[in-house]
């Protein structure tokens, strides 16, 4: 079994710290039948109304794959800095895609290498190890097939009329893979990601055995502790304002351990910048309720959050999030 992944003391861990978020069985939706589908949209449903976090099995991305990118992306990671930074982003992309670093006062304390789709012409690819485009492209076409199909379910678990949510994020050029490496604990803190909310559609994780990936539920941090096969997935602003808070964007961070790295990759489901993105009919006007967001302009929004990590705000209060839009009751 590959280096990183499950073994016995992640098992053993399991079965005294068990994740206590719910697990949903994909292939009830890929196989075509009707059995177990409305049990499984049941679970998602509440997960989504209450925090916005569910994770995935046999959902038909290649385990192997998986394995094989969280081992890549390691053997990259241990690379020299000279070496890393022969992918460093081109100068006329939109976003850094490429190696990169959190810079030093940023409270995130992770390296990444960061990757839109295949076929985008901002993509700089590692040459070493050599196996690792190749992977990373398939990587990112199986997972996004999912990504598709989980923004379905969730569409039909709104209620939404048929393809609603597919036809409004038509646009895969903006969907984003990330792999990072969380550098182990200081003496001072042990921040991997700190708390927050992503502000895309859906968000897909997959982890290896060191854990660490936390979310928030009633007020208590839940550990979302590894299991092999497992693609985590949480819920975005977008999906939040679009359902006038019916579906919750999910609040987590990343706590590291003492003496370890932790390798992680992660889709990012994207919405085009150009889109306006408000609370729908459906959730508002249709049922008499008022809606909780101002619309926006979804670019807008990404650049403000962007500023986040650019320039931190001395306080922390001060840190943009989809508040940010909220209306006052």
């Amino acid at each position: 079994m590959l280096r990183g992944y499950i073994c016995e003391e992640i098992l053993n861990q399991e079965m005294v710290e068990p994740s206590s978020i719910p697990t949903v069985d994909l292939s009830v939706f890929l196989r075509e039948k009707e059995d177990g589908k409305k049990k499984a949209m049941e679970t998602i449903t509440k997960a989504c109304s209450e925090y916005g976090f569910f994770q995935i099995i046999n959902h038909g991305v290649s385990l192997d794959l998986m394995k094989q990118a969280i081992e890549l992306s390691k053997t990259f990671f241990d690379y020299s800095d000279e070496e890393k930074n022969k992918s460093s982003p081109l100068s006329n992309s939109p976003l850094p895609a490429g190696y990169g670093r959190q810079h030093m006062h940023s409270p995130d304390k992770n390296e990444y290498l960061l990757l839109f789709p295949p076929w985008s012409n901002f993509n700089v690819y590692p040459q070493n190890p050599p196996q690792f485009r190749e992977a990373i492209e398939e990587l990112f076409v199986q997972m996004s097939k999912i990504a598709v199909i989980m923004e379905n379910i969730i569409n039909d678990c709104l209620g939404l009329p048929s393809d609603f949510l597919k036809e409004f994020n038509q646009d895969r050029s903006w969907d984003l893979m990330s792999f990072k490496r969380y550098f182990p604990a200081s003496k001072e803190e042990n921040v991997g990601i700190a708390e927050h909310e992503d502000g895309n559609c859906l968000t897909f994780v997959v982890q290896d055995g060191v854990g660490g990936l936390q979310v928030l539920r009633n007020g208590e941090w839940i550990p979302v502790v590894p299991a092999e096969g497992t693609i985590v997935v949480n819920v975005g602003d977008v999906i939040q304002v679009l359902s006038n808070k019916k579906f919750k964007s999910a609040t987590h961070r990343v706590v590291r351990k003492d003496e370890q790295s932790r390798y992680s990759f992660v889709l990012f489901h994207n919405l085009n910048g150009e889109k306006w993105v408000e609370p729908l009919p459906q959730f508002t006007k249709e049922i008499g309720e008022a809606p909780k967001y101002r619309g926006f302009l979804y670019k807008e929004y990404q650049q403000l959050r962007m500023r986040n990590k650019t320039h931190p705000p001395s306080q922390p209060e001060d840190v943009i999030h989809i508040t940010h839009y909220a209306i006052d009751p």
